[in-house]
């Protein structure tokens, strides 16, 4: 199964200003995020951001931040605790009308929930924030990719802990460059370029 972009959104866990100097390869998991942010932006991929107890651990990286189309400021380490799974499912349109001057017979079923059902995400601590939020996205049945080089954790042995859960768990590990490659699926793609000139 490849990833599809008009499936596909975004997640990025939690890249603060005040966590990062402290993360083994920080810097090089920020660099990737925002190639992902910009890849998903020209591929019209929605973004979203969190942010772990902002006040205390500040924003997000500015440039990161001013990607996302939304950042949650969140208290609870997985995101979906705090809203996230609301954020990423569209609302089910309420039925106009009193569904009671209706038999049931005629009554038309509730909506389910469509929309974007892939969820690809990255971020810091692997093994705490993102692991949780990841873990909570499987829960509530989204398919869910993690991108290993844009996630971040103090030592390396915890963030690969983090992926050898994941993977058990049913998410699909992959890299910045495998999520360039599939969003595109060929070299005859109109943003070919574009996304390619990201991640040169």
């Amino acid at each position: 199964m490849l990833l599809d972009a008009e499936d596909s959104q975004l997640v990025l866990v939690d890249y603060q200003e005040r966590l990062l100097p402290a993360l083994s390869d920080g810097a090089l998991a920020l660099a990737n995020a925002v190639r992902l942010a910009r890849m998903a932006i020209l591929m019209e991929v929605p973004v979203l951001g969190t942010e772990q107890n902002p006040e205390k651990l500040g924003p997000n990286a500015p440039e990161l931040r001013l990607l996302c189309q939304k950042t949650l400021a969140k208290m609870s380490f997985g995101a979906v605790s705090d809203g996230l799974a609301d954020w990423l499912r569209p609302l089910v349109k309420q039925q106009g009308g009193n569904a009671r001057s209706l038999p049931k017979h005629l009554q038309k079923p509730a909506a389910s929930p469509q929309g974007r059902q892939t969820i690809v995400i990255a971020g810091c601590e692997a093994h705490v924030c993102l692991l949780q939020t990841a873990l909570e996205l499987i829960e509530q049945e989204f398919d869910v990719w993690v991108v290993t080089d844009a996630c971040a954790s103090r030592t390396e042995r915890n963030r690969d802990a983090a992926f050898d859960r994941l993977a058990g768990a049913g998410a699909e590990l992959v890299t910045t460059e495998m999520v360039a490659f599939e969003w595109l699926r060929s070299a005859d793609h109109p943003l070919f370029r574009e996304v390619h000139a990201l991640i040169k």
